[in-house]
């Protein structure tokens, strides 16, 4: 065990209102890809750039072909939380961590057990008719033949997830607000910090440790208390028997 994982754990014990804010490499060890990495999303090679494709504006010009990809590279139906998902989970049973904020969009927090669930990207478990506002579950989209449309009115149905060009919920983002700045530690872990504005929400923080998890650096490793390049499910396995 590092010398760092020794501290992460050391700050953990001692702390309560703990938010942590995650990113695509949290799920990496449950098998969906990442976006940023060497192998990740971007650095593959398709007709349109990903961030073309996941926008709102060719979400509407071509509706075929968003789903061509979406249902082939987003959907990830057999993923199971991870240690990291897990350890979160129980630290919310136990008092210690007060909320979950996260970019992914995969539902993995909450399958792992955690409550206090802030999806700064909406989740693909859910998907509603835009016309009537139908709720649809994930198999129903997986199982579509292109765009899925809604059983009962006929209008197509739209994934509940921000799209590049679309703005964040507004009540999402006071509740992780609100949680980041009455945290006393925050944990960020498993993102790049890139994608604004959910990396702004940082700055909302005002207490007593700053850690940083991620296999590279981050604009916020300067202000941060630690720092650990190391897999975070490894890290936040070292807490399993320590609590």
């Amino acid at each position: 065990m590092s010398r760092e994982t020794d501290r992460f754990i050391e700050i953990i014990k001692g702390s309560n209102h703990i938010v942590f804010f995650g990113g695509a490499g949290v799920s990496t060890e449950s098998g969906i890809p990442d976006f940023r990495s060497v192998d990740g999303l971007y650095n593959q090679q398709y007709d349109y750039p990903p961030e073309t494709i996941l926008s709102h504006s060719f979400y509407r010009k071509n509706p075929q072909e968003f789903y061509r990809f979406y249902q082939n590279k987003m959907l990830f139906p057999d993923a199971r939380p991870n240690m990291a998902h897990r350890m979160l989970a129980r630290l919310e049973e136990l008092g210690k961590l007060d909320a979950v904020i996260t970019q992914n969009i995969d539902g993995l927090h909450q399958a792992a057990g955690s409550r206090k669930v802030y999806e700064l990207h909406g989740s693909v478990l859910r998907n509603y008719c835009e016309d009537c506002r139908a709720f649809y579950d994930l198999a129903y989209v997986m199982d579509a033949d292109g765009v899925p449309h809604c059983g009962k009115c006929g209008g197509p149905v739209k994934p509940d997830v921000v799209l590049y060009e679309e703005g964040l919920d507004q009540n999402t983002i006071n509740g992780a607000v609100k949680a980041i700045s009455q945290a006393n530690v925050l944990i960020i872990g498993g993102t790049s910090l890139a994608v604004y504005p959910a990396a702004g929400l940082i700055d909302y923080f005002q207490g007593d440790h700053l850690i940083v998890i991620n296999m590279s650096p981050t604009p916020r490793d300067r202000y941060a208390d630690l720092c650990i390049q190391e897999p975070i499910g490894q890290v936040f396995g070292a807490l399993e028997n320590v609590l």
